[in-house]
């Protein structure tokens, strides 16, 4: 029921649980709405950006950094930033105290006029969203591109009307804490192990996932991998049409490869469009033709004609940080992965480019096990740098396997220094973590911006 309790948002008392972008425009918009406002950070005040802090203080916000809210605190909602556990015990005691525990994304969508578009899964959500987006952009539709892709979906939602579109990346964190959302088209694009250390199962990852369409009825859509099993088993319960893509099974409806390279889109009555050869697509990787059959899928059954999606297809050059070419030096290849934060995304990029690969991995590895990544090495990489937290796990792993082409360094710049020294006129330095940033950075795109200037440095 969109809109449900926004007549009661005046004068409640909400706490806003993570300053991030998305807790901070979560703050702003109940600002707006005329709530009473207070802030919880983990971060204590001193590492507080000083405009945020004038802002809050401005507004004479209640600020908790670094500590939890009074025991006597009473709020009528919560507001859960996406990384924000709602197992924390003083979300569970206001849970309890009967607060309402949401996220960013079910308050963004009650306040929204928008009609919303939601996709998730493991890996590819970033390049899909913003392809969906420029697809819909080519057609006319006024659309934001918003969730987990870096502009919060709340930002936005203020701002949208009724005719507008939300095209929005979610991640499993942001479908956890929905109550009423309720996308026109859903998107499940793969499922492989990720956020265990959240999760903990992949039972209890999946069914967080699956959240995405569970207010979906029989006028909505769910576009799911076909060729994933556990991904498309996650739909058995779905009211919504599901809507199948594949790579290796021509479906009807649903969007296919055809086996001479052609991208096709077959509709509900029986008809099918050509939309254009694998080989014309700027996006490289069995991965991204996925991508952009689950983007077509979406906008034609969302009612967008075949040939703005195929102008679309032909003219999207991918996205910052997945397989991004970042230089070419002395005859060395540089390609900046860091949005690679698992060991899925990792292979992904390694099967993309093949072979003569040296390879930057390490970080904050979620409690992952590393034994996928490590087995595809053989063939493909000549040797891995490591760095971060989990770089030693990633290298005993390496050792169990017999891979010893590896070493150590302390930090980026280090690694890409290394990398260079070794690699050959042909090779590609790969930077594809496998693991989150956040044991070195404040997040994947401050990552992959480094690595960039480091290799413009190596040029100089």
């Amino acid at each position: 029921m969109k809109n449900k309790n926004l007549d009661n948002i005046r004068g409640k008392k909400v706490l806003v649980v993570g300053m991030g972008k998305s807790g901070i425009a979560a703050a702003q918009a109940m600002l707006k709405l005329g709530a009473e406002v207070s802030v919880q950070d983990s971060k204590d005040r001193a590492h507080i950006d000083g405009q945020l802090l004038n802002f809050l203080e401005g507004k004479n916000i209640t600020c908790y950094f670094h500590e939890v809210p009074v025991a006597d605190a009473k709020f009528d909602m919560l507001i859960l930033s996406p990384g924000v556990d709602p197992q924390l015990p003083f979300v569970q005691e206001a849970k309890a105290h009967g607060a309402e525990v949401i996220g960013e994304l079910e308050i963004a969508y009650r306040i929204a006029r928008g009609t919303f578009v939601a996709i998730t899964g493991t890996n590819g959500k970033t390049t899909t969203t913003t392809l969906t987006g420029e697809i819909f952009k080519r057609s006319g539709r006024k659309t934001y591109v918003v969730g987990n892709i870096g502009v919060a979906v709340i930002s936005k939602a203020l701002e949208a009307d009724e005719d507008d579109w939300l095209v929005t990346e979610t991640s499993s964190f942001q479908l956890e804490t929905i109550r009423y959302f309720k996308p026109a088209i859903s998107a499940i694009l793969n499922l492989t192990p990720d956020h265990l250390n959240r999760h903990h199962t992949m039972a209890a990852y999946g069914a967080a996932k699956a959240r995405i369409f569970e207010n979906q009825d029989e006028n909505g859509y769910c576009v799911v991998n076909y060729d994933d099993k556990l991904c498309s088993s996650l739909t058995k319960g779905c009211k919504a049409k599901v809507i199948p893509f594949s790579l290796k099974e021509e479906l009807a409806p649903g969007a296919y490869l055809r086996k001479d390279g052609m991208l096709v889109i077959a509709g509900e009555n029986g008809e099918r469009a050509v939309l254009c050869h694998r080989d014309d697509l700027k996006i490289i990787g069995d991965h991204n033709v996925e991508n952009a059959l689950a983007a077509a899928a979406i906008s034609y059954f969302s009612g967008i004609e075949p040939q703005l999606i195929r102008e679309s297809l032909l003219a999207f050059g991918g996205v910052e940080h997945r397989i991004e070419y970042a230089g070419e030096v002395d005859g060395v290849k540089f390609y900046n992965d860091s949005k690679g934060t698992n060991v899925d995304a990792a292979v992904i990029a390694l099967k993309a480019i093949q072979k003569n690969i040296i390879l930057i991995a390490g970080g904050d590895g979620k409690g992952q096990k590393f034994d996928g990544l490590i087995e595809q090495l053989p063939g493909r990489v000549k040797h891995m740098v490591l760095l971060g937290r989990d770089g030693k796990q990633i290298a005993e792993t390496a050792e169990r396997h017999g891979f010893r082409d590896y070493s150590f360094e302390p930090n980026m710049d280090a690694c890409v220094k290394a990398a260079f020294a070794m690699a050959k006129p042909g090779d590609t330095v790969l930077l594809s973590p496998a693991c989150a940033s956040w044991d070195m950075y404040d997040n994947f795109e401050q990552r992959g911006d480094h690595f960039k200037t480091c290799v413009r440095r190596l040029a100089e």
